[in-house]
């Protein structure tokens, strides 16, 4: 197999991450002056800010608007080398991975993939459910809500217009709340004026939540009040609900109930993304990688596993950190720091996890925020949330477009984000006439 090619050695020692998202990206632009010959491998040429998938979802913001190109974020970094791949295998003791461009040999190997969608090995639900773990993702669930409601207008069957306007998303999680806030809100503004022949009093949107409470990990108060503004907003709202099957149809939950919808959103699990070359003995809860408090994966002092993919037990987490953006940030800002003292003769330092606080947003003027030491909810939480989303979305002209968008929505109750756009499909063969 030959080498990936025009990635020189010129004597530096070759660090790769793979993965171009929080993790990766922060890494590789903490290490930018280092004396590090810098590889950086991503299937996508971009970095994709996932915290707002569900807003490209529901036509809230464009796809452009929360995704920047990888390479323009390095054009003035010689050091710093950039390819479109996929990472097949890692040869451990030849310290070499292997892609579908070719093999790369490295001095220090940083995994950083992220997650994927766990659907806990339910087949049926994998087959027919429709997932949101990235930006393709989001864009084929707006033309799949977009194309049902298209769909509804011909339908002359009452039970089959319903089930094409429900919609059941499954995980009380920030992602299900926040997309359920959002679909609520095209219900009530958008969606009439777009589809005035349909009813939309016989559109349900369900939020269903496994657990006892949703937005698990949040403040008690928080996670209450963010279940009455859903109300507030029409959103069914179901506690301790099971989803056992879905066959693209209906959903069947554990006490035996049903709902019927042409779409079921899963928003209830991540697993993380793996890799072929490693004994199972590294592996641990939800597939992620055990990694010790400097990122070490276990056994491998070459190797190092940050966000989603590690799992790091501690005091204070002993079952790992939670899979969120600010824990992938965290590490690799710390293992930057850690392989430039590494590189200096000088002692790594243990990692701790410093929480920030968790923000959740259900509407308009609608959020909550649980900061160290309190919480609160309600207008000034949406202020913050808007804040915080606007200043880590990477580039000037993104941040533009996005505020641009956030204004004209709220001022006007609607966007002009709602297209279809699908692959060119081959033109069907039409039926012959009969003379």
């Amino acid at each position: 197999m030959k080498s990936i090619a025009n990635i020189p050695d010129n004597g530096k020692k070759r660090l790769i991450i793979v993965g171009g998202g929080f993790a990766g990206l922060k890494l590789a632009l903490k290490l930018r002056k280092s004396n590090f010959q810098v590889v950086l491998i991503d299937k996508h040429n971009y970095h994709q800010f996932q915290p707002l998938f569900y807003q490209v979802a529901t036509s809230g913001l464009e796809p452009s608007a929360i995704s920047f190109p990888l390479r323009k974020v390095f054009q003035k970094q010689k050091d710093i080398h950039f390819r479109i791949a996929t990472v097949e295998y890692v040869d451990t003791k030849q310290k070499t991975i292997y892609t579908d461009l070719g093999l790369l040999a490295y001095d220090y190997l940083v995994l950083a993939m992220g997650g994927n969608t766990n659907f806990f090995g339910n087949e049926s639900i994998e087959k027919h459910a429709i997932p949101m773990k990235s930006l393709t993702e989001a864009i084929n669930l707006r033309n799949t809500i977009l194309e049902n409601f298209e769909e509804a207008l011909n339908e002359v069957d009452q039970q089959k217009q319903e089930s094409l306007l429900n919609i059941v998303i499954v995980g009380g999680g920030p992602t299900g709340v926040e997309l359920a806030g959002a679909l609520a809100e095209m219900k009530k503004y958008i969606l009439p004026k777009d589809y005035p022949e349909l009813d939309f009093s016989r559109m349900h949107i369900h939020l269903l939540e496994a657990g006892e409470k949703i937005l698990n990990g949040y403040s008690e108060a928080s996670s209450v009040k963010a279940k009455e503004y859903l109300e507030r907003l029409d959103v069914k709202v179901q506690l301790n609900a099971l989803v056992k099957n879905y066959d693209g149809k209906e959903v069947e939950l554990g006490d035996g109930s049903s709902i019927s919808t042409d779409s079921l959103i899963w928003a209830a699990g991540i697993k993380a993304n793996n890799i072929e070359g490693f004994p199972e003995e590294v592996i641990g809860r939800g597939g992620r990688m055990i990694v010790d408090e400097y990122n070490h994966l276990k056994n491998h002092e070459d190797i190092y596993v940050i966000g989603d993919m590690a799992i790091m037990a501690t005091k204070d987490a002993p079952k790992g950190h939670p899979q969120v953006a600010q824990v992938a940030i965290q590490q690799a800002n710390m293992l930057g720091k850690n392989l430039l003292r590494l590189e200096s003769g000088k002692p790594m330092q243990a990692f701790k996890y410093k929480d920030k606080g968790s923000l959740a947003t259900v509407g308009r003027n609608l959020a909550v925020a649980d900061l160290p030491g309190f919480s609160f909810q309600g207008f000034f939480a949406w202020i913050l949330w808007l804040f915080v989303h606007l200043i880590a979305i990477l580039g000037v002209k993104n941040r533009v477009l996005v505020f641009v968008n956030w204004a004209w929505s709220y001022f006007t109750y609607d966007q002009s984000l709602r297209l279809l756009i699908n692959p060119k499909k081959k033109k069907r063969a039409l039926p012959q006439k009969t003379i």
